[in-house]
């Protein structure tokens, strides 16, 4: 490798970096979201992609000021050799959406519970952060686009059909990829949420249908993901009966699907496939798994034309109300 190619390649891989942010502003999106408006100066510089891009939210200790975390392509080893009781809190979440030009980013968390239970620290944060509260967003320190800056979303050019799934935990992503999908896109979105006051008011193209499963229903609440793979294998066979459905071929057995969380085509395989199709399904872990059996072994989508993340793990007794 010449040295001029090393140059652009180290130029394109983005460092990260904390940027200082403060609570600008909070406010409920349903009985089980909240979001949170970050502001910073910081934030007119920050690496900006788009889609389903993730970053790092870092909440100080109780009893400490926002520390200077770790920089650079080794911050999580060094992160982790601070003393336990000044180590920052580091939580993963999407950037609903990001404002340069007023230094402003949203991020939308779920509730997980009622009352002082909000299932983590980030999310208990966010149930009760003030305006003026500081903590830090970890992102990179340039705009670009792929895993190097925690997106996942990467159809190819090819792709004018899609198909995205997830549970709560999913709907900031699938929100912010929905009302960036081009004016000709067509496919279906299945969301399964707590509640029926949960749907977000989201503007999708008019060839995108969006559909809200709601757990809580009159007759009381049921088991995560009892409403979305039903509908999820529905809507993968009205694709497959559509008129000239691309993307689709015989089903295929899956392999080592038990330690499967995050199955991610790499950046091109889908390509130089050529496939028009393209899918995305994220949420709880053992949720994500029974997607991917159903996509793959039951309904023949080619496996680099899909995307599987697995966001978080249910520790609770199977078939458990959410």
């Amino acid at each position: 490798m010449t040295h001029a190619i090393e140059q652009q390649r180290t130029r394109q891989v983005p460092r990260y970096r904390l940027y200082p942010v403060e609570v600008a502003a909070r406010a409920s999106v349903g009985p089980s979201f909240v979001r949170v408006t970050l502001a910073g100066d910081s934030l007119r510089s920050f690496g900006a992609t788009g889609a389903d891009q993730r970053v790092k939210l870092v909440l100080p200790r109780s009893g400490c000021a926002l520390p200077e975390v770790p920089e650079g392509v080794d911050w999580y080893a060094a992160w982790r050799e601070l003393a336990e009781d000044r180590r920052p809190v580091l939580r993963t979440y999407t950037v609903r959406a990001f404002r340069p030009e007023r230094g402003e980013l949203d991020i939308d968390f779920v509730l997980h519970g009622s009352g002082r239970r909000h299932g983590g620290p980030a999310s208990a944060w966010a149930a009760g952060a003030g305006v003026g509260e500081r903590v830090g967003i970890l992102g990179p320190d340039r705009p670009g686009a792929g895993r190097m800056w925690g997106r996942e979303w990467d159809p190819p050019g090819c792709a004018c059909r899609f198909m995205l799934a997830g549970d709560e935990t999913a709907v900031p992503a699938i929100g912010a990829i929905v009302e960036g999908l081009p004016a000709d896109a067509r496919g279906i979105v299945c969301v399964e949420v707590p509640t029926e006051r949960d749907r977000q008011p989201w503007h999708a193209p008019a060839g995108v249908q969006l559909r809200w499963l709601a757990r809580r229903r009159a007759g009381g609440p049921v088991p995560r993901g009892s409403l979305l793979a039903p509908e999820v294998a529905r809507a993968l066979g009205e694709m497959r009966g559509a008129a000239g459905c691309p993307g689709m071929c015989e089903p295929v057995p899956t392999r080592g699907e038990a330690a499967v969380l995050w199955d991610v085509p790499e950046h091109g395989d889908s390509e130089v496939r050529g496939e028009e199709f393209y899918g995305w399904f994220a949420g709880e872990a053992g949720l994500v798994k029974r997607l991917r059996r159903l996509v793959l072994a039951e309904h023949g989508v080619p496996r680099k034309s899909v995307a599987f993340m697995g966001y978080w793990k249910d520790e609770r007794p199977s078939g458990q109300p959410a």
